[in-house]
């Protein structure tokens, strides 16, 4: 059995930092987890003309997340939360991505933002800031490490997400101030949060298609191992 191609987006900056030019960024354990789990890692550059020949090199793939947020106005909303940031090449770059996916019933799994964006993608909205828009929310950008857990989420019985990990409970990191805000038709929401937010999606009609709000690729239990598991077995 060949090993299976996973196609990962990276993040972007303009200037500074690593560089005084335009640069992509990763972190390790997204490919990690990939490599771990029988996946090859490679990452995708954010070249629209390219989407798809991209999607028809990989056999999955993975979008990931980032300290930027989808723009409200893919969900139709007319005002913008003041702590909302974009990332207008990015996000769209993704979106032409996670289209293709769905399109040809490619594995897909979402992490935090980019469960966010897969939400919108299927007719969904998102909450602009979850301090201000859900009453005794929970740290949903937790003060300790990202490598530790912020809280525990609510597995829904009967989802696909449930026979996965195979547990009604498990402790995650969390890092957004964004979450989807409803149910939109085709998707069903898989988890949530002792505060109500909504921390995970699918949508049943595809082979695999998975948004999580967390970062399972830190693999702080052994359910964020499994979600991986079941991606890469997808892919064959």
């Amino acid at each position: 059995m060949s090993t299976p191609i996973i196609g990962i987006t990276a993040d972007s900056e303009t200037v500074g930092g690593y560089s005084k030019f335009p640069w992509y960024a990763i972190r390790e354990n997204y490919c990690r987890a990939v490599a771990e789990t029988g996946g090859m890692p490679v990452i995708l550059p954010h070249e629209f003309d390219l989407v798809q020949a991209y999607l028809d090199l990989i056999d999955g793939l993975v979008i990931t997340g980032g300290d930027f947020d989808v723009d409200p106005a893919m969900f139709g909303a007319n005002e913008r939360h003041p702590s909302v940031t974009v990332k207008e090449d990015r996000t769209a770059f993704e979106a032409a991505l996670t289209r293709g996916a769905l399109e040809r019933d490619m594995p897909l799994l979402g992490i935090c933002g980019g469960q966010q964006l897969l939400h919108v993608i299927m007719g969904g909205k998102l909450i602009q800031h979850i301090a201000d828009g859900v009453e005794n929310a929970l740290a949903h950008e937790q003060p300790n490490p990202r490598d530790e857990p912020g809280h525990v989420v609510e597995i829904l019985d009967g989802t696909f997400l449930h026979r996965i990990v195979g547990v009604n409970c498990l402790s995650v990191n969390s890092a957004h101030h964004q979450a989807a805000l409803d149910e939109p038709q085709g998707v069903v929401i898989n988890a949530k949060s002792p505060d109500g937010v909504i921390e995970g999606m699918e949508v049943p009609e595809r082979k695999f298609c998975l948004g999580v709000q967390w970062h399972p690729e830190f693999f702080i239990s052994d359910g964020d191992r499994r979600i991986f598991d079941a991606f890469i077995a997808a892919t064959h």
